[in-house]
């Protein structure tokens, strides 16, 4: 017996080095994970575990707006930490109605729902759009239009929204409700609604799908549409929101008003929180017992979003960051100019870029993570440039050198190659 157990836990642990072969062998391997690993952050830097500098433009995929570390983030957390750290929705919140009232205060929204993540806060999307006709007497009407490019999240509904095979291979048929059409054609828009449909869900800019950008009068074409057919207009600012493209919120530079948004990532600083943001008419309907969150709107992740947003709403803070945006991309551009057979294109707003790469995306942020520069890839053979939204001049002018080393490097190994 005990031989046996003694060899089934050996091939256990063979099946788990195969399956892993990373140094990490007990952590689900879903993740493509560098070989790669930090202790501490300091503003726009990252310290690795052998004391190794990194210039992040990460952000952890557009989360760290604030930077590591930020004083005020750690104050904000630290005081939390020794008052409370959860308790549940059943009794008043008032430090989240606070950060809910500001975020109404800055948007078009009557009302937040809290809860923990960018897919959850598009399940509450996606419920909230859904439940609005419901409760209006029309249950027929639960479809939702998106859009090629898209991402919305990997739970089984945001996953059936972002539409791509590649996320949906291998977890059965995709949940019914959805229909997809091409990024920026308003005809097709169009004729995918019909008599079920509930509303249309958009990215203002798409992150995961290139970093691509829906024009404001597409923008303006889908709210006209909306209110015609008696849609909602629901906006994913999961990525964008939070100051990312130079504005609170992407969609205020548009001048277009959604029915319904979504908010996570920059929204915590790093501490994990997401939103739905909803105006009175939307969300009517939405009583006790429609929706809920055991963890949602936590003291420690309002204390967190309230930080940020002391932070953010300081005078200045936006005109930093289109400042910064200027900046960055005159230099990229420079740099494509030298370099046309490595990159090719800059795109996208704020610090919220994408360089289109020429040689595959992953050579290029490989290349830049050589020289100490993080980046991380994105759709249409994309890498995407994150930085913290306090970036200074002197670390953009820092990275864009190592961007000129790295695709030096890259065009002699093409020539070598050659």
């Amino acid at each position: 017996m005990v031989r046996c157990a003694m060899h089934a836990h050996a091939v256990r642990n063979i099946q788990v080095a195969v399956m892993t072969n990373s140094a990490a062998p007990h952590l689900l391997p879903v993740f493509a994970r560098a070989d790669l690993g930090f202790e501490r952050g300091e503003g726009v830097w990252l310290i690795a575990t052998n004391g190794d500098r990194y210039l992040d433009f990460t952000s952890g995929v557009a989360v760290n707006a604030l930077g590591h570390a930020h004083p005020a983030l750690v104050k904000a957390l630290q005081e939390q930490a020794t008052k409370l750290w959860h308790m549940s929705n059943l009794f008043q919140s008032p430090d989240g109605e606070k950060l809910a009232a500001r975020l109404c205060n800055e948007s078009f929204a009557d009302f937040v729902f809290f809860c923990n993540s960018g897919a959850e806060a598009l399940e509450g999307v996606i419920k909230l759009v859904r439940h609005h006709h419901f409760s209006k007497g029309h249950p027929e009407r639960y479809r939702i239009v998106t859009f090629e490019g898209a991402f919305h999240g990997r739970t089984l509904a945001t996953l059936a929204a972002t539409g791509s095979a590649k996320y949906l291979e291998g977890f059965g048929p995709p949940m019914d409700g959805f229909d997809q059409v091409p990024h920026g054609d308003i005809e097709a828009v169009k004729k995918a609604i019909g008599p079920h449909t509930a509303g249309i869900l958009i990215e203002p800019i798409q992150g995961e799908g290139g970093v691509r950008s829906a024009t404001p009068s597409f923008l303006k074409a889908l709210r006209q549409l909306c209110d015609e057919k008696g849609l909602l207009l629901a906006f994913d600012e999961v990525q964008t929101g939070m100051g990312r493209t130079g504005d609170l919120f992407a969609h205020r530079r548009t001048g277009v008003r959604p029915d319904v948004m979504s908010l996570a990532k920059a929204l915590g600083g790093g501490f994990p929180i997401g939103a739905v943001l909803a105006t009175a008419d939307a969300a009517s309907g939405m009583g006790p017992g429609s929706h809920g969150s055991t963890f949602g709107g936590n003291p420690l992740a309002i204390a967190a979003a309230n930080a940020v947003l002391d932070v953010m709403l300081k005078p200045g803070f936006f005109d930093h960051v289109q400042k910064m945006s200027l900046l960055l991309k005159q230099k990229l551009a420079s740099v494509i100019d030298r370099h046309p057979d490595i990159v090719s294109e800059v795109r996208g707003e704020g610090l919220l870029i994408g360089i289109k790469a020429v040689v595959p995306s992953g050579d290029l942020v490989a290349a830049l993570r050589n020289e100490k520069l993080l980046t991380v890839g994105a759709g249409d053979n994309v890498v995407r440039f994150l930085p913290p939204l306090i970036v200074t001049e002197a670390e953009i002018e820092d990275s864009v050198a190592r961007l000129e080393r790295a695709c030096t490097a890259l065009s002699a190994n093409k020539r070598a190659a050659s």
